[in-house]
């Protein structure tokens, strides 16, 4: 009899954890697991079997909690309450969670079956949502009440947003009791870092794995195509390079906009992912592409590139350092999460954030490098250490320990 495997997100087969939930349910059914699909809000194209939680209602009745009560997750009753009597039908053996946050599913509900049942669970951390009172980061005010109490939270205002109450005490005090008690649990974090912070929080006594998100390295490969470079008139290897599914301030588009004063008059900044008010107030040398789930076109940008900068504030373990060094481009990012960690010495460069004069010097000091021995680096570095079934083979390898060894 098949292990049957239930692989709970917000999205499915979009977004970076939607997709990364997806490979791992794809290499799970070719490893022989009986595999499902529940999501929130998206699926695009997905291949697995799916479960759709809840309606466009639910989830707006969940926002409205969280704006007015900051009581994000603990909506989506009745939609998490259908959930589970699907699971009582299908009995899945293992669950791997990826994002509860979303507003689509009440942790309350869905923690007090997972309990009763004591089904083994896989919780893979994508942020620090999961051991907090409110936010999903705290790194850019340095805020550390989640090794204690949360409190009086500094960024109540910010996601998963609340426009008057500040809940973050009780929210952590309810997710402390909600999380502990799972006999059956190990944790995931894609980084170093975020193990770390995982092993400083109430959930410190469970086991973590860290297991590095890995991509496609047959999709995301250097190419000679550069039809996408004709359309923007883009010489390769003549711009930097900065990829975002949103910009925002905490991933580094005021800097972005900065560096565009400081580089050279005959470089380019190119940045993908820009919503349409954004590109609509872009300075010249800055060329704004809207978000594009054409991969063709983003692997041209990624390895024409002179250079991929990530002038990220708030980072777990970004797959679009990734990307760019599977592409054999080098990657400039600043010391923050585990951004840091997808790059070496040979492959990039690690800077203090808001250095932006650095990320010039950086970029004149790449311009001197040997261009066919570092391409060579990056594209090495990335099949070493990132390829998507190297790594999400790391999960089957854990789902299948599971039930002996806990």
């Amino acid at each position: 009899m098949k292990t049957k495997l239930l692989l709970l997100n917000v999205t499915a087969n979009t977004g970076s954890t939607g997709r990364i939930a997806e490979e791992i349910g794809l290499l799970a059914e070719q490893s022989g697991f009986e595999v499902r699909f529940a999501y929130g809000r998206k699926a695009v194209n997905s291949q697995l079997r799916l479960i759709k939680i809840g309606n466009k209602w639910d989830i707006r009745w969940h926002g409205v909690k969280s704006r007015l009560w900051d009581a994000h997750g603990f909506g989506s009753r009745h939609a998490t309450k259908a959930l589970i009597e699907e699971l009582k039908v299908w009995k899945p053996d293992i669950v791997n969670i990826h994002n509860l946050h979303g507003y689509y599913v009440n942790v309350e509900i869905l923690f007090e079956y997972l309990k009763r049942v004591q089904i083994p669970v896989v919780w893979t951390f994508h942020d620090c949502w999961p051991f907090t009172g409110h936010c999903s980061f705290f790194e850019r005010v340095s805020c550390e009440k989640y090794k204690t109490q949360c409190n009086q939270c500094p960024l109540s205002k910010y996601y998963p947003e609340s426009w008057f109450l500040d809940n973050s005490r009780d929210n952590f005090r309810k997710k402390a009791k909600l999380f502990n008690g799972l006999d059956k649990l190990q944790i995931v974090t894609p980084s170093r870092w975020l193990a770390n912070l995982v092993n400083q929080s109430f959930l410190k006594n469970y086991p973590v794995n860290i297991i590095h998100n890995g991509i496609d390295l047959n999709v995301f490969k250097p190419t000679e195509n550069k039809t996408i470079l004709k359309k923007y008139n883009l010489e390769p290897l003549s711009y930097i390079l900065g990829v975002a599914s949103i910009w925002d301030r905490r991933k580094g588009l005021d800097d972005f906009l900065s560096l565009g004063t400081l580089i050279s008059d005959n470089q380019k900044i190119v940045l993908v992912g820009l919503s349409g008010k954004q590109l609509k107030s872009l300075p010249e040398n800055i060329i704004g592409i809207a978000r594009t789930e054409n991969l063709d076109e983003l692997v041209q940008l990624y390895s024409n590139a002179l250079v991929f900068v990530n002038p990220t504030y708030v980072d777990n373990f970004p797959t679009t350092n990734l990307e760019a060094l599977a592409c054999s481009t080098p990657v400039v990012t600043y010391r923050t999460g585990g951004s840091p960690e997808a790059v070496n010495s040979n492959t990039g460069f690690i800077l203090e954030k808001g250095d932006i004069r650095s990320i010039v010097q950086k970029i004149t000091e790449i311009k001197t490098i040997d261009i066919n021995t570092q391409k060579k680096y990056c594209r090495n570095r990335a099949e070493l250490m990132f390829n998507k079934n190297d790594r999400f083979f790391d999960y089957i390898k854990l789902f299948k320990r599971i039930p002996n060894s806990i």
